[in-house]
């Protein structure tokens, strides 16, 4: 049982590996704003979180059963140190990754502003007496 528990944990540890390795690619590709290939990498994430998902819940099975026994050889422990390590990592690139995102929106959002300023000023026109005064145009059509 401990054996195929340290295969389990080794495996582990190469999806994680994976998943961090990911998580730096999805990085690039957002500051580059790739979104094809950004499209095509969440779908491996998704995999790949999938199953480490998968792996977890047997690991876990595995696990709780050698704690019953209090049998946890040292080798299981550091391997799930390592693990831990690892997912702690991927949640830390994770969080840098959502804030990538969220100031590529807040870039967005600002252009867009600006745009719409320019626009308004474009329109300005100004009344009889000096006034500055928004002209109706691209506003609706009346007849």
């Amino acid at each position: 049982m401990s054996q195929s528990l340290v295969q389990a944990l080794e495996q582990q540890i190469a999806n994680l590996t994976h998943l961090a390795t990911l998580l730096e690619q999805e990085l690039h590709l957002i500051s580059s704003r790739d979104a094809e290939a950004l499209m095509n990498l969440l779908k491996d994430k998704e995999q790949t979180l999938d199953t480490i998902q998968q792996s977890d819940i047997a690991i876990s099975k595995q696990y709780t059963a050698l704690t019953a026994e209090k049998t946890v050889p040292d080798d299981v422990t550091a391997l799930i140190a390592q693990a831990k390590k690892l997912l702690e990592e991927c949640q830390y690139r994770t969080s840098v990754n959502q804030k990538a995102v969220e100031q590529g929106q807040l870039r967005l959002t600002h252009l867009r502003n600006l745009m719409l300023e320019v626009r308004a000023k474009e329109s300005l026109t100004y009344d009889k007496s000096g006034k500055p005064k928004g002209s109706g145009l691209g506003r609706g059509v009346s007849a």
